[in-house]
């Protein structure tokens, strides 16, 4: 079986593999029985500190202390006593005390999102699993919300800045992090294994924790189970429930509008904001108007087919257009699942992840009072090989500490967590704010933007730019397997010969999309276009010819 989970989880063309009803079913399969299975130690210790009892629901000498220091409503007056809850683990969104392991799913707005959440759903209550379903919320809501609703696993149904016909899933673990490479590979063979063998029938129970399945951490597979002479009734006990959370979205506003500075307002702002169409074409509007901005929707008209379609972070002309003719202050672009922005001033510029990464570091590291909903940098400053050399020059200039990460928000995070700092992103409008978030934020991102505005009581045009990039192009090229990794590798070389001065060159395979992403940046733009044209244009070319395939 090809391999499943790419940069950001798993991605393809819906109702295509693995995007298909029979693959999905199998992915919420795997993921409640690798679970189920490794997050016994977790679901513990969140029993424990309720302070009430352990998994077996008995009472321990840590559950009492914590429960005597932290939480003395859940004692009688007078009573040197815990007062049981009524439940062994309570959850108010789960009734059944047998099922503990919970999943929070959402979603963005593509049509093919329906088939994806019912085959997830299944594949997760058939072994167990209780599923909370949030509806159409941004891929930062569900990391908050996992952590917030005390579920073990999040998942998005999202295929971010992808055309509708693409979708994906991502996912995050109890604290609102994407999985590791390790969880994903285990997982990655669990479902092998279960694909090989979907078609024997569940009665035998030889795979499925909901059949009594023993899970082999060691090689991702699932062994043992229930014989044969098992009564069907006692095995559907053994089924999840799903239920649907109406509130989930005025949750995430509730907590966004927590992150901007308190002593200020958005009230003599205009905005112009493209929801691309995409998960925040509800909460984003309502965000911004209710911390009093003058809001104007763009891309907040979903029909399923129009995510991300000429509009968005991919494509600003439009909020450019608008922000002139209705006079704005500022236009905000997010993608289809708003994990990522783009912001555009009132003349009309263009401010990337770069920038925007330049601008929070500066005052992180610079503010010498306490404006509350505005921190301190902690340690430096995450990117990634994409980001422009001119940012790293700045953040020099400022005796800020810059480390590089591999591509993809997920490998930002992990640095972040291993350097201890609280800043991260990517050039191409991740924000990660780890003060507040475990992972990319456009709507908090841009809300930071704005109350340093606010701060400062400027306009974007008098903050940006922060510094001059070094000239910088970026092309994808259609690809096929005819594109391998010597290939790339002699290309870059033989490109690094050409670039000038403090140049680089990243020639790297989308983790999301079949395309081949050639970056450039040198001190003059007439020697990068040179390179293209002559070199790299002819090499990818001449590799694809054969099949026709043609160039982005």
């Amino acid at each position: 079986m090809k391999r499943l989970f790419g940069t950001d989880g798993i991605r393809g063309q819906a109702n295509a593999w693995p995007m298909t009803p029979d693959v999905i079913v199998q992915v919420g399969r795997a993921v409640a029985i690798y679970f189920q299975k490794n997050s016994a130690s977790s679901r513990k210790r969140k029993s424990i500190y309720t302070g009430v009892s352990n998994e077996c629901g008995q009472e321990t000498e840590k559950s009492r202390e914590f429960a005597l220091t932290k939480s003395p409503q859940l004692f009688c007056e007078g009573v040197d006593e815990v007062r049981p809850l009524p439940h062994k683990h309570f959850n108010p969104y789960v009734d059944h005390a047998n099922h503990q392991f919970t999943v929070v799913i959402g979603k963005d707005t593509r049509l093919s999102g329906y088939m994806i959440e019912s085959a997830l759903v299944s594949g997760l209550v058939s072994e167990g699993a209780n599923v909370i379903m949030l509806g159409p919320v941004p891929t930062p809501a569900i990391a908050m919300l996992a952590r917030s609703l005390r579920a073990d696993v999040g998942i998005m149904i999202s295929a971010s800045h992808n055309p509708y016909f693409d979708n994906g899933i991502k996912f995050f673990d109890e604290d609102g992090v994407k999985f590791s490479s390790e969880v994903e590979e285990e997982i990655e063979g669990l479902i092998e294994r279960l694909m090989e063998n979907r078609a024997e029938s569940p009665s035998t129970g030889e795979y499925g924790a909901g059949n009594g399945c023993e899970y082999d951490a060691g090689n991702g597979a699932a062994k043992g189970g229930r014989q044969k002479s098992d009564s069907s009734a006692n095995a559907t006990k053994e089924c999840g429930k799903s239920i649907r959370l109406d509130d989930a979205a005025g949750r995430y506003v509730e907590f966004a509008k927590s992150t901007f500075p308190k002593k200020y307002d958005l009230s003599e702002v205009k905005v112009v904001l493209d929801c691309a169409n995409g998960a925040a074409y509800k909460v984003a509007p309502r965000i911004f108007w209710e911390l009093g901005a003058t809001v104007i929707p763009l891309g907040d008209a979903p029909n399923g087919r129009n995510i991300n379609d000429h509009c968005g972070a991919l494509y600003p002309k439009p909020m450019q257009e608008c922000l002139s003719a209705v006079g704005a202050d500022v236009g905000i672009a997010l993608d289809g699942d708003a994990d990522r922005l783009l912001l555009t001033t009132k003349i009309g510029q263009i401010i990337n992840g770069d920038q925007i990464l330049a601008l929070i570091a500066k005052n992180w590291a610079g503010f010498s009072q306490n404006v509350e909903g505005l921190r301190r940098l902690t340690n430096g400053v995450v990117s990634t090989c994409m980001s422009n050399i001119g940012l790293k020059k700045y953040l020099k200039s400022l005796n800020i500490e810059h480390f590089e990460a591999k591509v993809g928000d997920k490998n930002v995070v992990d640095l972040m967590r291993k350097t201890q700092s609280n800043l991260g992103g990517e050039e191409s409008g991740h924000i990660i704010l780890s003060d507040y978030t475990t992972t990319g934020d456009g709507i908090i991102a841009a809300l930071q933007v704005l109350g340093i505005a606010r701060e400062q009581g400027v306009g974007l045009d008098d903050l940006f730019p922060l510094y001059v990039p070094c000239p910088q192009v970026t092309k994808n090229f259609a690809i096929n397997a005819s594109i391998t990794g010597s290939f790339i590798k002699d290309l870059q070389d033989e490109i690094m010969q050409q670039v000038q001065g403090d140049g680089c060159v990243v020639i790297r395979k989308s983790g999301t999309e079949p395309l081949l992403r050639v970056m450039i940046q040198d001190e003059d733009m007439q020697n990068i276009e040179r390179i293209f044209d002559e070199i790299v244009m002819p090499k990818v070319n001449e590799k694809l010819s054969a099949c026709k395939i043609p160039i982005s």
